[in-house]
């Protein structure tokens, strides 16, 4: 499919349903169907088969016309994490139930899959899931889970064969949030906030019809889900000084009384480093758009993760005792998150998260020593043992 041929659907899809006068969720329902949500998927699902570089030309032209969108930053697990997983492994039922509520943001997705004993070595755990006639009982626990105070359904993994190596004994499945048995409570972290939560499960019930996969391969299609997180996380399109690099070279640009030598070399570094990053980015989605995202993305988040942090700190330092300042440590519940909002203090204090979530960055330098440049592994004693034997 050409640009032109493509700008045809587009006009099509406007002169059908003017945004000025078309309800919001109406007019995204509509795109959905006109296959110009994610033009990449197959058609039916939100797409038309395109290649995936194809969807800047949509974008861009709806833009222009003041379409809505679906507000992305909201319902971002949906959209980068649950989405591809369910393209990849779900059934054509349920593509059909979860894509297009999912992409029109009717119903917001969260990632049920770290938990207390079981963060950066995430195979190891321990949430049961027993088969019961055509359904799951689910018991245990997940934490540092974004969006689940508002969420519909969480892509969630747990043991069902503990006689088998971690790896062998998990599966893949999709939970419905509203199920009694789910008790989700705030986590309130070092900015005030609370927008990670941790979600108790209790004699949860999943149908079997909402599994993703084969039983005991949930660890192969998590893969899926987590290389996109990734990307998804460090591999989003930005212009030059885009983020937090633009934040810290604007104040610079302003106050030249708060300048010295040293704070202007770590700038220029930074500087550097950020553009290196975001050409790196550029990279990977012309990547991407010839297939699957591979352990390349891990590198993306990792550089993510790195220069928020020193720029964060740079900026603090750079602002002396106005870096101190912090407005409101109120604790809510926001359904979004913006890492370079509000002031000094909070970019400061939320950057430390980064190096965290959507995978530390311990096991990021990993995946990056083993997948991308390919040198020994380190080595793992308990790669073969059952789970059940398994210290803890």
């Amino acid at each position: 499919m050409d640009h032109q041929e493509l700008r045809g659907r587009v006009r099509a899809l406007l002169d059908a349903h003017d945004p000025a006068t078309t309800d919001r969720l109406d007019f995204l329902r509509a795109r959905f169907d006109a296959g110009l949500a994610w033009v990449h998927f197959p058609a039916g699902l939100g797409g038309l088969g395109a290649p995936r570089a194809q969807q800047a030309v949509v974008d861009a032209e709806l833009t222009a016309a003041g379409a809505p969108d679906n507000e992305p930053s909201r319902i971002g697990i949906g959209l980068g994490m649950a989405a591809p997983t369910i393209l990849r492994y779900g059934t054509a039922e349920q593509q059909a139930r979860f894509l297009r509520p999912l992409w029109t943001g009717e119903e917001v997705w969260c990632q049920l899959f770290s938990e207390p004993g079981a963060g950066s070595d995430l195979a190891a755990l321990g949430t049961r899931a027993v088969l019961d006639g055509d359904s799951w009982t689910v018991d245990g626990q997940k934490v540092w889970t974004s969006s689940a105070h508002t969420a519909r359904w969480a892509i969630l993994i747990a043991r069902t064969d503990p006689a088998v190596p971690k790896h062998k004994g998990i599966t893949y499945f999709v939970c419905d949030m509203t199920d009694p048995g789910v008790d989700v409570r705030p986590l309130r972290q070092i900015t005030g906030e609370a927008e990670f939560n941790e979600v108790f499960l209790t004699g949860v019930r999943i149908p079997d019809a909402h599994r993703l996969g084969a039983v005991g391969e949930g660890w192969q299609v998590a893969q899926t889900t987590l290389n996109n997180e990734r990307v998804a996380i460090g591999g989003q399109a930005t212009p030059r000084e885009g983020g937090m690099v633009g934040i810290v070279a604007d104040t610079w640009r302003r106050r030249p009384e708060l300048r010295t030598h040293e704070l202007h070399q770590r700038l220029l570094k930074s500087w550097t480093d950020a553009e290196v990053a975001r050409l790196t980015g550029e990279r990977l989605r012309q990547q991407l758009a010839q297939g699957q995202p591979g352990p390349e993305g891990a590198a993306m988040k990792l550089a993510f993760a790195r220069l928020a942090q020193e720029l964060s700190g740079l900026e603090v330092e750079l602002l002396g005792e106005e870096g101190l300042a912090y407005d409101d440590w109120t604790m809510t519940r926001p359904e979004t998150v913006d890492f370079t909002g509000r002031e000094a203090g909070y970019r400061y204090l939320r950057a430390k998260g980064n190096s965290i979530e959507g995978g530390t960055s311990e096991i990021l330098r990993n995946i990056i020593a083993e997948r991308v440049l390919g040198l020994p592994g380190e080595p793992r004693t308990d790669k073969d043992l059952p789970w059940k034997d398994l210290p803890r």
